[in-house]
């Protein structure tokens, strides 16, 4: 596998990211998976030569970030092979402190997760949302302390408008604190307006995207059917996937199992191949409850499409309303 920068830092990645959310509390959502049953899956990612692991505080109630830790330091000799990111933000108690981005809650939730993850330091730490209740200033300043105290080595913002990262990017620069290097995104081929701006702005501020959800929540994996037909334990379980997408977004799917079947391939391998080409794309975040799911993820790095099959994914897009005023 060839690696790349995460945008133009020093840091390098795998071009796939495994995404950690799906192993945790069984009990929480009927497809998640547990510790014993996510160890193949991982395995085989190590295998294949993904050294990126993105997981978040929140997932499980900190279960999440308990399992990706241990799998990790039984599937690699050493921490430094892989590069290991997870976010705060959400809540993680019934505190008012338990939640946010303020230096109190940010502290307390690095020692958390470090705890959780068995490991002295987070190579991508991001903020989950942005806090507008907490003064830009103090949240710059609590994680340039983290870099500095060696608890962090990179930074990482996810799910925010442009104008709010540029102010982020801009305060940090006048304040002497550590620029973001990642933007955590919701992209994907039934959800392009990142690229209005998003994508300019990261491409300006050298940051690398990792977007969430590059499948569309297994629509773009042909899991989901315009006649309401689903072929996964998730999909029938996904009340959020009837909000976000409407009938029209089908054109795209249709557009996606057309090329597919042209090349004998399955349709995530497209979709993904799609957004890896992407300006700015550094790595998608896969979550995947199969093998297949991370073997199709990493074939995608291997699928180039041709500009006449770009066209033909792109052509029955239909603008959406912005994110982050839909939910994410």
């Amino acid at each position: 596998m060839d690696y790349t920068r995460l945008g133009s830092s020093g840091l390098k990645v795998s071009p796939v990211c495994l995404g950690m959310m799906s192993y945790g509390d069984k009990s929480r959502r009927a497809w998640f998976l547990s510790e014993e049953e996510a160890e193949p899956i991982v395995r085989r990612a190590v295998e294949l030569g993904v050294n990126f692991f993105d997981t978040a505080d929140m997932y499980s109630n900190g279960l999440t970030e308990q399992i990706t830790g241990r799998l990790l330091s039984r599937l690699f000799t050493h921490r430094d092979d892989y590069v290991l990111a997870t976010k705060v933000y959400f809540p993680t108690g019934e505190g008012p402190n338990d939640r946010g981005l303020s230096r109190k809650h940010v502290l307390a939730a690095i020692d958390g997760s470090l705890r959780r993850l068995g490991t002295d330091y987070v190579d991508l730490y991001q903020t989950h949302r942005w806090d507008d209740e907490t003064p830009i200033e103090e949240t710059l300043a609590v994680f340039d302390d983290l870099v500095r105290a060696g608890k962090v080595r990179y930074l990482g913002v996810s799910t925010m408008p442009a104008w709010q990262l540029s102010k982020v990017q801009y305060t940090a620069r006048i304040g002497g604190f550590t620029k973001f290097v990642s933007m955590q995104n919701y992209y994907n081929l039934l959800y392009r307006e990142e690229e209005r701006e998003m994508v300019p702005l990261c491409l300006d501020q050298g940051m690398g995207l990792i977007p969430w959800s590059p499948l569309a929540r297994g629509m773009l994996a042909g899991t989901r059917h315009r006649d309401g037909a689903r072929e996964t334990t998730r999909g029938g379980n996904d009340a959020l996937a009837d909000e976000l997408y409407e009938a029209e977004d089908f054109d795209v799917v249709d557009a996606v199992r057309a090329v597919a079947a042209e090349r004998g391939t399955p349709p995530a391998r497209v979709s993904l191949a799609w957004l890896m080409g992407r300006p700015a794309v550094t790595a998608p975040i896969v979550g995947a409850t199969k093998i297949g799911h991370i073997e199709d993820a990493v074939a995608a790095t291997e699928l180039t499409l041709s500009a006449e099959e770009v066209a033909r994914l792109e052509a029955p897009y239909r603008p959406h309303e912005v994110l982050p005023k839909r939910r994410g």
